[in-house]
């Protein structure tokens, strides 16, 4: 293989691979990208078995060929090179990588070692708008569990019909649910799939600064996502999610809203001082103002007060894991947010103030305090 490429294209198609790659695999050829060189392009692979991308960049090929080179340490060598064409030669003692005055060769393992992935049929069953998903995804992904035993809880539900699609997240503590309306067709039938957590980060990562929609593809295990000249592939997390339409409160009928920035930083100093596991902040609210507050044995306690409009009903005590909250508050996107009440021991609904394009809805359950 024997090729010239730009270093700002290649740097660029590189960077995209870096969460993807595992360095500690128990396979050592998937710490490696794919590279392979043919006409006047240069196409990448790289995938941990559960999470695959491929992509391509313009290229000045002379001979084409295929290798696979450390996907971590060929992006550190790219991108401190200057701003140049990157030569790239391959011969029987390694890989050379070269631009300018600068010349290094590469130990590379066997491409036929490399494992085959299944290609897009392009017969996509679903278009979904780039920059809408990606605004959907910052909002729910961080929503799931991290924990292994709840399998099915460790990713975002994708929910798609005839004019509208969702994503659901939750960790059973709290729920990220974001509705939005389609304008073209939808599904002949439901799409209803979970797509696993790093999935979802791969691909809001593929979305930024993307412009029109993005295609949704399902072949038995594996789900593709075409952005662009990129495709995502995933496999299915098979798992059974929550009937999550069960958990949005209906009923919520005390409406308090926040200063978003206002309420953040008050959130921040106030839990420095909450345990430091369970995060618990009290919110006691009444008319015309909030007390938020913490304590802990280790530290001491805090509080602070926020004054608010228009709360209407009789004073009210609840407590919140602090971090969720915050969470919420770092994504929402808006000046003001809301916070739905029923009482002190039922769900609490957390909105935006002034969203338009899509309807936002965090749950939280309420802690002992």
């Amino acid at each position: 293989m024997e090729l010239v490429v730009r270093k700002s294209d290649l740097l660029r198609e590189l960077q995209l691979f870096q969460g993807i790659v595992e360095r500690n695999n128990t396979i050592p050829v998937l710490a490696n990208v794919l590279m392979e060189a043919e006409g006047e392009e240069l196409r990448f692979l790289a995938t941990d078995l559960q999470v695959a991308l491929r992509s391509k960049c313009p290229a000045s090929v002379s001979k084409s060929g295929k290798v696979t080179l450390p996907a971590k340490k060929l992006f550190e060598i790219i991108r401190v090179l200057p701003e140049t064409e990157v030569r790239i030669e391959q011969d029987k003692s390694g890989v050379k990588v070269a631009a300018d005055r600068f010349d290094s060769r590469i130990q590379t393992m066997p491409a036929e070692d490399y494992p085959s992935l299944p290609h897009s049929t392009g017969e996509s069953s679903l278009a979904l708008p780039a920059a809408l998903l990606g605004q959907m995804i910052a909002r729910t992904h961080f929503a799931t569990t991290s924990d292994d035993t709840r399998y099915y809880l460790n990713g975002v539900l994708l929910v798609a019909s005839a004019g509208q699609f969702s994503l659901v997240a939750t960790d059973g503590h709290r729920l990220s649910l974001v509705q939005a309306k389609r304008e073209s067709d939808g599904p002949a039938e439901e799409i209803r799939v979970i797509l696993p957590k790093k999935t979802v980060a791969e691909l809001g990562r593929l979305l930024i600064d993307v412009d029109g929609d993005i295609q949704y593809e399902r072949q038995e295990n594996h789900l593709f996502f075409t952005v662009g000249d990129r495709v995502l592939i995933s496999r299915v997390n098979e798992g059974q999610f929550p009937a999550f339409e069960r958990v949005v409160p209906k009923g919520n009928d005390k409406l308090v809203e926040f200063e978003r920035e206002r309420l953040m930083n008050a959130l921040k100093r106030v839990a420095l001082l909450s345990p430091e596991r369970s995060h618990a902040v009290k919110f006691a609210i009444e008319e015309g103002k909030v007390e938020v507050s913490s304590s802990s044995p280790e530290f001491g306690e805090a509080k602070e007060t926020i004054l608010v409009d228009e709360y209407k009903g009789n004073p009210l005590q609840i407590g919140f894991n602090g971090q969720y909250v915050l969470q919420f508050l770092d994504v929402v996107g808006t000046d003001k947010v809301a916070l739905e009440l029923k009482d002190e021991v039922s769900q609490a609904v957390m909105r935006p103030v002034g969203q338009d394009g899509f309807e936002y809805t965090y749950v939280l359950m309420p802690m002992r305090f």
